[in-house]
């Protein structure tokens, strides 16, 4: 029978077995830039959360760090965005979550989606957008957000652009997805 990871915290820091998460600090700024560039070979998700980090879309509490061993192996980042009807409602768009190689695919990914999900719900935000891939997505209850009247402002499949739905009647809302310029090139 497996055991279950004893999990100890507060409200800014969750700790499972030896792995903390916690909201980013500026010591931990190089750190994530490193993670990102290699998670996704690239350098775009670094430049996106540096941008985001300097506008009004930016959420201190829901860009988060996982930690182990005092080291940095991890980092996802919620930020706000638009959804455009016949107003404008502000959402949150989870973008990007990266992790180190040499620690992927062991739940560090999962763990700081279930959280920053769990912080997210306190917000007032109606939904969270997500463009990522279909088979990680729905185990945390994202839906296609096609099947919902929510475009993407982009041209991707529509098994990638899903929604997780926070609130009450939060079902009703259409639209068309506005993402700020921080995530033009990316």
């Amino acid at each position: 029978m497996r055991k279950e990871p004893e999990i100890k915290g507060d409200r800014d820091h969750k700790t499972i077995n030896n792995l903390t998460i916690r909201p980013e600090e500026l010591k931990d700024y190089a750190k994530i830039v490193l993670i990102n560039n290699l998670a996704f070979a690239q350098k775009n998700e670094a430049k996106l959360i540096e941008k985001i980090r300097q506008s009004d879309r930016y959420i201190r509490e829901l860009s988060l760090v996982a930690v182990l061993d005092n080291k940095v192996i991890g980092h996802i980042m919620f930020s706000y965005i638009d959804l455009i009807a016949e107003e404008i409602t502000k959402v949150l768009a989870l973008a990007p979550v990266a992790v180190l190689p040499e620690y992927q695919k062991q739940g560090i990914g999962s763990l700081l989606v279930k959280t920053g999900l769990e912080i997210a719900e306190k917000l007032e935000a109606p939904m969270i957008i997500v463009l990522g891939h279909p088979k990680f997505y729905p185990r945390f209850g994202f839906e296609l957000a096609v099947n919902y009247g929510i475009k993407s402002p982009f041209d991707v499949p529509n098994d990638t652009f899903m929604v997780k739905f926070l609130a009450q009647n939060s079902k009703n809302y259409r639209g068309k997805i506005s993402y700020p310029s921080a995530f033009n090139n990316v």
